[in-house]
């Protein structure tokens, strides 16, 4: 039996009540994040048996994680477009019946470049999943309390995933690489069949189509962009690293021009105009494009170089996750009494400053306790403070006709920014000369641009702040003085 009538009798409400019906759907919505938290940190503690495995070197395994962001960043915009077009629930459960399937063809295939497709694949559907769950949050809870609370819980499940996914990802490992793809079956299953049971049907969109040259162009041309700068120290300046990089250029600005002239365009360029959805955009690249290359850095550092095992590298990286997990059931009451502008600065003072005492303390070989437990602190409490505030900066005031453009714009910034991002990091621990055993070095570069990348985020959302006081009106009293 499916549920078709309202959840509830406004999602405009002020004091929005939350019925047994309403925690079920927002259950299954924080499902399928959780499913995504996990995947992503068990696969990349699975990261350097895979390349023993399969014989795949740095370049090849930055593949595994980038072909999934690829997907999953490229079409997000497509995914949340075609949700607002065709109806969430519809788009929502086909596409995480994809995800299910891709999962476990990536745990029976036996060859790298299959299993890259693979994680290709799981990025489409994630592409969809992700801003259709997003954008059925947003319309289902009022903007508002209601709102960041949920949006505060879905955060908390999403690092729960991350933190399980650790956990799991170094037990799992240990008996083989396969297990951390083929776990998450049965949980997207469950996942599938209690969405079918819960989440209404809506109606499609009136009017309004899919812009499918945008969709093409965006996506060849980040795969293109990437494909150019991890080759490009192996094959050097060749006419195939130019033609790529070159054809690369051509279909970004494609896309911009097609963007601004099709009649349903896959980003209404309008929307930059609007301040804060620009800086909550960048500030998602900056979030997620620095974390997820220095997590990468570190699986490979502590495991291939220290030959830590799995599990023990995993325990290494979990505290960061514990904070999120613990930390942002507070995050919504927390964005309601001081606005989301003051958490964003927070987070990249956070995130700036693990990064910087990491390199400030490493040496050559990091020692945990000095170094890396810091760290990971300082960036858990930058993931937590930033996720759920730069998540709501996005989609405040935006109507619920265009959630899913919003919704699925600040998560393709993140995805695509972490490719670009985690290209350019290989790219420099690929070319790093040869460093004595255990030795940091040849990592080093790599943790110098991601901080930058979160310098840059903290010093974005400062100027942003600032310029806001300054604007602010005086008081009454002072002006008649």
């Amino acid at each position: 039996m499916t549920i078709t009538e309202p959840l509830t009798q406004s999602t405009t409400a002020v004091d929005q009540r939350w019925t047994p019906r309403l925690w079920g759907v927002l259950a299954v919505l924080c499902a399928v994040l959780f499913l995504d938290g996990l995947d992503v940190s068990m696969v990349g503690v699975a990261l350097p048996s895979i390349g023993t495995e399969l014989g795949l070197g740095t370049a090849s395994l930055q593949w595994i994680v980038n072909g999934y962001v690829l997907g999953y960043g490229g079409l997000l915009l497509l995914g949340g477009r075609t949700a607002d077009l065709l109806g969430r629930r519809r788009v929502f459960l086909i596409a995480l019946a994809v995800f299910t399937v891709a999962s476990l063809i990536g745990g029976l295939v036996d060859d790298g470049g299959l299993l890259i497709a693979t994680r290709f694949v799981k990025g489409l559907a994630a592409a969809f999943t992700a801003p259709t769950a997003m954008s059925i949050a947003t319309t289902t809870f009022a903007e508002g309390p209601a709102r960041n609370r949920a949006l505060s819980i879905f955060t908390v499940f999403g690092a729960s995933g991350y933190s399980s996914g650790l956990i799991l990802g170094g037990l799992l490992t240990s008996l083989g690489w396969r297990w951390t793809f083929l776990v998450p079956v049965p949980l997207a299953l469950a996942a599938l069949v209690a969405g079918l049971l819960l989440i209404p049907r809506d109606k499609p969109a009136a009017g309004g189509g899919h812009d499918l040259i945008g969709a093409v162009t965006l996506v060849g041309g980040m795969l293109l962009a990437v494909y150019a700068v991890v080759t490009a120290p192996q094959r050097g300046l060749d006419p195939l690293t130019i033609g790529a990089a070159a054809l690369a250029i051509v279909l970004l600005v494609a896309f911009v021009v097609a963007e601004g002239r099709v009649r349903h365009p896959l980003v209404r360029l309008s929307i930059f105009r609007i301040g804060s959805i620009v800086r909550a955009n960048a500030s998602m690249v900056a979030l997620m494009g620095s974390y997820v290359s220095f997590q990468f850095m570190m699986t490979l550092y502590l495991q291939d170089v220290l030959h830590w095992t799995p599990l023990r590298m995993a325990l290494a990286l979990l505290p960061a996750g514990l904070l999120v997990a613990f930390s942002s059931p507070f995050m919504g009451r927390l964005i309601d009494r001081r606005g989301t502008a003051p958490l964003i600065v927070a987070a990249m003072i956070s995130l700036s400053a693990g990064y910087i005492w990491f390199l400030a303390t490493a040496g050559s070989r990091p020692d945990y306790l000095v170094t890396i437990f810091p760290a990971m602190l300082l960036l858990g409490g930058g993931f937590a403070f930033g996720f759920s505030s730069i998540m709501a900066q996005a989609t405040d005031g935006i109507d619920d006709s265009e959630q899913g453009l919003a919704s699925g714009l600040v998560q393709s910034s993140g995805q695509i920014g972490t490719a670009l991002v985690l290209a350019v990091v290989t790219t420099l621990v690929a070319s790093a000369t040869t460093a004595p055993a255990g030795d940091f070095t040849s990592f080093r570069p790599g943790v110098n641009l991601v901080t930058g990348v979160a310098v840059a985020g903290l010093v974005l959302n400062l100027v942003a702040l600032a310029a806001t006081r300054i604007r602010r009106p005086l008081p009454a009293e002072i002006v008649s003085r």
